[in-house]
């Protein structure tokens, strides 16, 4: 009988010393949180910095940067689609506006990223602008003043909302990025009408529009179909003045969630080939 308790005893040993043991988080490798203040709007963020493993080793060197929104959802895939397509790259994830109940700080995104304001809305809509000058006079600003980011190499990704924020960049001020990344873009009709006026407007100031465009798009979105192809044929008009446009690249047997995957590891090998040029 004692025989048999004491095998029992030793057979839950394993499971009694998980048990002790204080669980930690897991930490992305090489990555700093670092609080940031948006200025304008007295609203504070956090960027999530990854930085290469050879970093440290050539202190001349300067690397280049992907920013990214939507932080939370985006970074760990394109951490793993840079670690082996990109390993010299420094990504940036701009996370929601932290100053808001943990439950609620998504819906800052739909004020953030989004181009036409919704009358009657308890939660405000069409903000990009303002995102827009936090991106410019604040995050690009510190990062390329405490780390050896290179200022032509910077690249925008945006998904589904997104889309519409890195739409707005790219026609009302195109230098902040050179390389823009737009997967499954999410246009109602009137902010897809907005981007169509904005292009139209910023033309004549804009003879050269110095930019390269990645835009996908999952195969079973088809209710989306429409004006993505009404925004890649904006795309498609500034095509005599620089832009260089992939085409609508369509991920294959993909929803809306489903081609996020292939979209960040499509995107990053396009980015890859590009700067290696």
């Amino acid at each position: 009988m004692k025989k048999n308790v004491l095998l029992v005893f030793v057979l839950l040993l394993p499971f009694i010393g998980a048990e002790a043991i204080a669980q930690k988080p897991y930490e992305m490798p090489r990555t700093q949180v670092v609080p940031i203040l948006d200025t304008k709007s007295d609203r504070q963020y956090e960027l999530y910095i990854k930085l290469p493993e050879d970093y440290g080793k050539n202190p001349d060197q300067k690397h280049p940067v992907i920013y990214t929104v939507d932080a939370k959802w985006h970074m760990d895939m394109l951490s793993g689609s840079t670690e082996y397509l990109m390993p010299n790259v420094i990504l940036v994830g701009i996370s929601w506006q932290k100053d808001l109940d943990e439950e609620r700080e998504h819906v800052s995104r739909f004020r953030d990223y989004s181009l036409v304001e919704r009358a009657g809305s308890k939660n405000p809509r069409g903000q990009a602008s303002n995102h827009l000058s936090f991106i410019r006079d604040d995050i690009v600003k510190f990062v390329e003043t405490n780390y050896r980011a290179d200022p032509d190499e910077r690249t925008f990704f945006g998904y589904s909302l997104g889309v519409q924020l890195g739409a707005y960049i790219l026609f009302a001020q195109p230098d902040t990025f050179k390389n823009y990344i737009f997967g499954s873009p999410a246009f109602s009709e009137r902010s897809g009408k907005y981007i169509d006026e904005l292009e139209a407007k910023m033309a004549p100031r804009q003879p050269i529009l110095n930019a390269n465009v990645f835009v996908s798009l999952g195969e079973l979105e088809e209710s989306e179909m429409g004006t993505v192809e009404d925004f890649v044929s904006v795309l498609q008009r500034r095509s005599q003045s620089g832009l260089k446009l992939t085409g609508l690249e369509i991920i294959e047997d993909s929803d809306h969630g489903a081609a996020f995957p292939a979209t960040a590891i499509r995107s990053i090998k396009w980015l890859s080939q590009l700067t290696s040029k």
